[in-house]
């Protein structure tokens, strides 16, 4: 009779790095549902792993597309019964933040960034620059909320009250997700309030489980032999060439911007 050598046990491992939506506009691999699909069901679905590592390394972005990749996460974790563990690097904010909630346990660096349970809306006014230009604004809309909030008209203030509904129902939605994913381990005094957590303060807050790297935690969980297979995202063939069209210089300039929020 032969004996075949005993498998050794392999996480996969997931690299979510980058602002959600991101690529999304252009056909790119940024963190968006559809891109990531291929990978995530891979993680999953080859090879048997005996637990799922999101590497996590976002700003945050698009909360749609938040809801959408962690959904995915969660319904493949529970059809598949594999146990996910997220691991937070530089930071995991906003939406970033949402992401590390699909896992089963949270763990980030000392200086990991974390929180930002809120949300934002930003933009311009450009009605003064058209007019000193002489620019003429025409637009015709069959709606009366079709033009809400236009960057080249002034502010009404019926817009803003929309605006603030808007928002405060996606807040709801985000502190639901993150109440229900971690539970009594929370304590809610300001962690809604769109407040960043550093390190420890993240742990004492609920936010994470501990202060842990991903490879370190791996093998104390599973055993020197531990074996890491990371899942590759699919690039555009024009991504993989660096090229880009002017929607990319766009894009890049708005991903800049979020980075910079938390100085990075």
């Amino acid at each position: 009779m032969r004996f075949l050598p005993k498998r050794k046990p392999s996480v996969a491992v997931i690299r979510l790095n980058g602002v959600i939506g991101g690529g999304s506009r252009i056909g790119g691999a940024g963190l968006n549902d559809a891109s990531l699909k291929p990978m995530i069901e891979a993680a999953f679905k080859r090879g048997k792993p005996v637990a799922v590592a999101l590497a996590i390394n976002s700003p945050g972005g698009s909360p749609t597309q938040s809801a959408l990749i962690a959904g995915r996460i969660r319904a493949l974790a529970a059809e598949a019964g594999i146990p996910v563990m997220a691991f937070c690097e530089d930071v995991a904010a906003s939406g970033g933040y949402w992401l590390a909630t699909a896992a089963d346990e949270i763990y980030a660096d000392d200086n990991s960034i974390l929180g930002s349970i809120g949300v934002i809306s930003a933009g311009f006014g450009l009605q003064e620059l058209i007019g000193k230009i002489g620019v003429q604004r025409r637009m015709y809309t069959a709606g009366e909320s079709k033009s809400m909030l236009d960057p080249f008209q002034p502010e009404k203030p019926e817009d803003l009250k929309k605006m603030d509904v808007m928002l405060a129902a996606i807040h709801e939605n985000f502190i639901a997700q993150v109440r229900a994913r971690r539970g009594a381990k929370l304590k809610e005094d300001g962690l809604f309030t769109g407040a960043i957590f550093v390190g420890k303060a993240a742990f004492e807050n609920g936010l994470i489980d501990g202060i842990g790297h991903l490879e370190t935690v791996m093998r104390a969980r599973f055993g020197d032999k531990v074996k890491f297979r990371e899942q590759k995202q699919r690039r555009s063939l024009l991504s993989r060439f660096g090229i880009t069209g002017p929607e990319g210089v766009i894009e890049a300039l708005e991903s800049r911007a979020i980075w910079a929020r938390f100085g990075l």
